[in-house]
């Protein structure tokens, strides 16, 4: 592995920083679009609770893939390498990066160098946008369960 300057080290860190930025401000406007949806919750709050939970997980997926794609970047500039069970295919990035994001770490992949912080990263990013995702579908359940009564 070689050693970076200062500017390539800002530069990992910026694209870290770039990929929580992005995919935190992805889960915001997914829930706020869920927020929104109140006439959908008046007629039909069975549906809407649903739709937030296939809307949550669209919203995750696309969080993981901007992840994914920090990977590869990240890789490609030399900031580590992923290792192990992994060939460089698209699916192995997204494989990967749903390992971190959900922080199973399953382990078969293992990232070395700077790259372990772009892993760190999203795990700690997974961690709190899944609660923050669990928070506002709880809600939504004690809404509708209040609805219902």
């Amino acid at each position: 592995m070689t050693e970076h300057s200062l500017l390539e080290n800002l530069g990992n860190l910026g694209l870290i920083m770039l990929a929580v930025v992005v995919s935190t401000s992805v889960h915001y406007l997914f829930l706020k679009h869920l927020n929104q949806g109140s006439r959908l919750a008046q007629r039909f709050p069975q549906l809407r609770l649903g739709y937030g939970v296939v809307t949550s997980l669209i919203a995750h997926s696309i969080e993981i893939s901007i992840f994914a794609l920090a990977y590869k970047v990240s890789i490609t500039s030399g900031f580590g390498l992923l290792e192990g069970n992994f060939e460089g295919t698209i699916s192995d990035y997204l494989y990967f990066s749903y390992a971190a994001f959900t922080t199973v770490g399953f382990g078969d992949i293992v990232p070395t160098g700077p790259l372990r912080l772009l892993a760190g990263m999203e795990a700690l990013t997974g961690f709190v946008l899944i609660t923050w995702t669990a928070s506002y579908l709880y809600l939504e359940m004690t809404r509708l369960w209040k609805i219902q009564s």
